[in-house]
């Protein structure tokens, strides 16, 4: 975050200073005060349950000298009456000082997102300092707290854009335009609350339509509905996939022992090949679409796709790894919709091992049709995996798909016993789910597992 004086900051979101108004922020804003940096600003938010603002003093023995709040705290703190609306306008503010020499990228889109935003940020991280989203925040509070932690020296501020509503993403280019658009697809997630998938295209085009004059869409050639959003824009656009029209394209794709893709990129003008790294064949998909937004920063097409391989992703995601006793685990338990579990049963049965083990929990948010959604998810998996672990009740529908190779597992704890009597030396475990069925817990306890 650019250097600002809790005075000046109270100017900006028109606060009121309780305590010195000359300390000035120097480091990130954070929500969680354990997370606080040196010299970092603390936002509190009064819930329903927890009152942030009583975490003030904490945020302060971690290193945050100022709070922005709704009522004073043991800290300076500006206070306001719309905490949210506050941290927006800073935002907007330290991005607005910033733009000149900054470019900022959007992306969005039903699944891939995140996994996207870690190999974009390594593309463009080869040319220039970057700052991207952490994880998958990606709200009305985590797209202004990555725009926070600009710097003067940042060249390229990647976002991460969600949403659960028509609007969302409108909102969100509201407070920065941006000058590149990535529109990964258009799948399910959030089905339930978009009520249909014309719903959710007009959301994701919302960051189309948000960009900034003169800006540049990256759509996804495959994708009827993304390929589409070429019509919201007068600005150029840039497109990428597998379809022998995409303008960067994905070619000869093989997996390797580990499911990991093999392929060529391919432009008009150059070709680069691309090494495995990550688990699935899905991603070259992703890995074509941060190459295209990369090639529209002037990254070279041989250097984006090099440096896809110095790409750390967030937390379960495709996560692959060793157990105790030979069995493999791949841990993509962040999120689940019909369209990624696919692909992660997809990946799971490309790599070479001996039996093949789904654990699979409840997808979330997918409306009237969730119930045969998840059927369908449980014959796809009895067509990928040997044995279909189906987690906690609203599973249940996975299992019936999955038939004679359903395993029901009343809960969490219950799953794990079962893999650990069931396991095998050369098995491989996938862990698959929605967020709010916390099969992380499921992977964590095989992580520590002694065999």
């Amino acid at each position: 975050m650019i250097p600002l004086s809790v005075d000046e900051i109270a100017t900006v979101v028109g606060g009121a200073v309780s305590g010195d108004g000359s300390t000035t922020v120097t480091a990130p804003a954070v929500l969680d005060g354990r997370q606080a940096e040196q010299g970092g600003l603390f936002v509190a938010f009064t819930g329903e349950h927890v009152d942030g603002h009583d975490y003030a003093e904490q945020a302060g023995r971690a290193g945050a000298v100022a709070v922005l709040g709704s009522r004073p705290t043991p800290l300076p703190t500006v206070v306001v009456e719309d905490t949210r609306a506050a941290l927006q306008a800073l935002a907007l503010h330290v991005v607005g000082r910033l733009r000149e020499g900054l470019t900022v990228f959007g992306l969005t889109g039903s699944q891939g997102k995140t996994t996207t935003k870690d190999l974009l940020a390594a593309v463009l991280s080869s040319t220039g300092p970057t700052i991207a989203t952490f994880g998958s925040f990606n709200n009305e509070l985590g797209v202004p707290l990555t725009m926070l932690r600009a710097e003067a020296s940042t060249r390229f501020l990647v976002l991460e854009m969600g949403a659960r509503h028509v609007g969302d993403i409108a909102a969100l280019t509201g407070l920065v335009a941006p000058d590149v658009a990535v529109v990964l697809n258009v799948g399910q997630a959030h089905l339930g609350e978009f009520g249909s998938r014309a719903a959710i295209a007009r959301t994701k085009g919302e960051l189309v339509q948000g960009l900034a004059p003169g800006g540049t869409a990256v759509l996804n050639a495959d994708d009827p509905r993304v390929a589409a959003m070429r019509s919201l824009t007068e600005g150029p656009v840039l497109t990428f996939g597998r379809a022998e029209h995409a303008d960067v394209r994905a070619l000869d794709l093989t997996l390797d022992r580990l499911g990991r893709p093999s392929f060529t990129l391919r432009t008009a003008n150059a070709s680069a090949s691309v090494a495995p790294v990550h688990v699935g064949a899905h991603q070259a998909l992703n890995a074509s679409a941060a190459v295209a937004a990369g090639l529209v920063a002037g990254v070279p097409l041989d250097t984006a796709a090099a440096s896809l391989a110095t790409a750390s992703l967030s937390r379960w995601r495709m996560e692959l790894r060793e157990l105790a006793g030979g069995v493999t685990l791949l841990n993509d338990s962040y999120n689940a919709n019909p369209d990624s579990t696919r692909a992660a049963l997809d990946a799971l049965a490309a790599i070479e091992g001996g039996r093949r083990v789904a654990v699979l929990g409840e997808m979330l948010e997918l409306g009237d049709d969730s119930e045969a959604e998840h059927r369908a998810v449980g014959e796809y998996a009895a067509s990928r995996a040997d044995v279909v672990v189906a987690v906690g009740g609203a599973a249940a529908s996975i299992a019936d798909g999955a038939g004679a190779k359903a395993v029901s597992s009343a809960d969490r704890s219950a799953a794990v016993g079962w893999l650990r009597r069931h396991l095998a030396a050369g098995d491989v475990v996938l862990v698959k789910a929605s967020r709010g069925a916390r099969l992380d817990e499921v992977a964590d306890a095989l992580g520590s597992w002694r065999g």
